[in-house]
């Protein structure tokens, strides 16, 4: 019977351990390496959409192709020669979800169409409020905010403040080339 408690006990500790482990995405690049959290039960479809790239090592050897200083970076849709991947259809904008774009947080990039994320995603370098949601409208429904760093931030900071050009048509191009080496999920406690 000793036994027996022991087990089950082991289970509901490794039950609940499982309940309070946070998703995260460590991204590795020519930088330096940062790490975000995912929130899943507020933008389910968006987290789906994204840990299913990483998962296809859709963003091995994309780049920050967009650094804009005290605005946000903007990754994971075009190689080196700035040459935009193929991606899988887009996601729903999932924006009304209570998040806001603070520094430091991650969120969805999308054309003037609301619901035309796929791939890319931009990271805040400064609280952007006017990227909020504001309502449903097409033009107040703004950009879905599904995670956040919680480490490498000072990787971010980098990033951000490096100088940038015109490139190929695309401006706000980093000089020197932000190479996202791997994104891999890794689950902490």
């Amino acid at each position: 019977m000793r036994v027996l408690s022991w087990m089950l006990g082991c289970c509901l500790f490794a039950a609940v351990a499982g309940a309070n482990a946070a998703t995260q995405v460590m991204f590795e690049t020519n930088q330096g390496t940062f790490a975000v959290e995912v929130y899943p039960e507020k933008a389910p479809k968006t987290v789906e959409n994204f840990l299913q790239y990483v998962k296809d090592g859709f963003y091995t050897n994309t780049i920050f192709h967009r650094v804009i200083g005290r605005f946000m970076m903007q990754g994971g849709g075009f190689d080196r020669e700035l040459n935009e991947k193929p991606t899988r259809a887009p996601v729903i904008n999932e924006a009304g979800n209570g998040l806001v774009n603070q520094t430091g947080t991650i969120a969805m990039a999308r054309t003037p169409d609301p619901n035309s994320a796929t791939a890319q995603f931009f990271i805040n370098v400064a609280d952007n409020q006017f990227l909020d949601y504001s309502g449903p409208e097409p033009d107040r429904i703004g950009y879905c905010v599904f995670g956040k760093v919680v480490s490498g931030m000072d990787v971010v900071f980098k990033i951000s403040n490096l100088p940038t050009g015109n490139q190929r048509g695309f401006s706000d191009v980093p000089i020197r080339t932000v190479i996202i080496k791997r994104a891999t999920i890794v689950t902490s406690k």
